[in-house]
């Protein structure tokens, strides 16, 4: 879906932007910015990537509409650095929200600990913060989440794709699916997930399953490993980059693409009819219910500890033509 790139859970788009560092102090305390409006700090993926950019424009626009500030701290992909932005974050005082987006859900535990700890409201934001991909539980006491779910994103894609199968009655049907990075831990859970789910249709063969990756060219580099062992490939799944690399390269045959991201033009992909579906998410809605979430509770108020991503989406992630009619996407590649 999303693009990721190098270090254990980044988000991938190719471009550098500056990390934002915050002032520092000598304890721990939440803070309200002059005049009580309560201060965000959003730690996300990466400012250039445009999922993390449309997440942020979201957390913004709740912000302003509660009379508060929101601040970007860019670590650029880079999860060391997210981690001592947290840290130096906590140190500061100056914010009593944090949304965080994990590079490195399991190298974050200890800061986001902390923060807690001062009395900061924390969202955790799309990657689960802990070592468990199965679920969209807390996994660090005090935190609020607000994720999607890798392994059901899997099992989801896999069932996109079963339907795909037998939306043109095709038995055997061969599928290919281009995982992330083998690298990721994040990735292989979802992998393992979709794998599962294919394996459950006796009409399914898995065909092929290749390191599709996060960007158009390793997704055109796939695909033709792909079509040099099965030509006559009927279903492709992959990240919604890699699927547009593998449609430029499989031009011409009638393959039912399942994107994995729900930008506008993946959206528009999927209602023109050139690719079956997509895993879809209203992002910068999402920013928004994070921010709404964290600064709930700042304020005292109750709120549920966790909310899957799903759960605010169209026909619950599973965007086919029917549960996208209507649906623009609120990000571009």
């Amino acid at each position: 879906m999303v693009a990721r790139t190098a270090g254990p859970l980044a988000l991938a788009a190719l471009l550098v932007a500056g990390c934002v560092n915050p002032q520092t102090g000598a304890q721990a305390t939440p803070s309200a910015s002059p005049g009580g409006a309560e201060r965000i700090a959003f730690f996300g993926f990466a400012k250039a990537n445009s999922f993390t950019a449309a997440t942020f424009a979201g957390v913004e626009e709740q912000a302003r509409a509660r009379g508060a500030t929101a601040e970007f701290f860019d670590p650029n992909f880079d999860a060391q650095a997210q981690v001592r932005q947290i840290q130096d974050a906590v140190t500061s005082k100056r914010f009593s929200v944090f949304v965080v987006q994990a590079n490195d859900g399991a190298a974050v535990v200890p800061a986001i600990e902390a923060a807690v700890r001062a009395g900061i409201a924390v969202v955790v934001q799309f990657t689960p913060v802990g070592t468990r991909y199965d679920t969209g539980a807390p996994q660090v006491d005090g935190t609020i989440t607000l994720v999607d779910v890798p392994v059901a994103n899997g099992a989801a894609l896999g069932t996109l794709a079963v339907e795909a199968c037998r939306s043109k009655k095709l038995d055997p049907c061969q599928v290919a699916y281009l995982e992330g990075l083998k690298a990721l831990p994040l990735d292989n859970a979802r992998t393992n997930a979709a794998v599962e789910t294919l394996k459950k249709s006796p009409e399914v063969k898995l065909a092929a399953q290749v390191e599709g990756g996060y960007t158009q060219d390793s997704g055109r580099k796939a695909m033709q490993d792909v079509l040099q062992r099965e030509p006559g490939v009927d279903v492709v799944i992959g990240s919604s980059q890699a699927i547009a690399g593998a449609e430029a390269v499989a031009k011409g045959k009638p393959i039912l693409y399942i994107a994995n991201g729900g930008s506008r033009q993946v959206v528009k992909a999927v209602q023109e009819g050139r690719w079956y579906a997509a895993y879809y998410l209203p992002v910068r809605t999402l920013g928004a219910k994070a921010a709404e979430l964290g600064l709930d509770k700042a304020e005292g108020k109750q709120v549920p500890a966790a909310t899957t991503m799903t759960d605010l989406a169209p026909g619950r992630g599973m965007g086919t033509k029917e549960t996208l009619a209507g649906v623009t996407g609120e990000y571009d590649e």
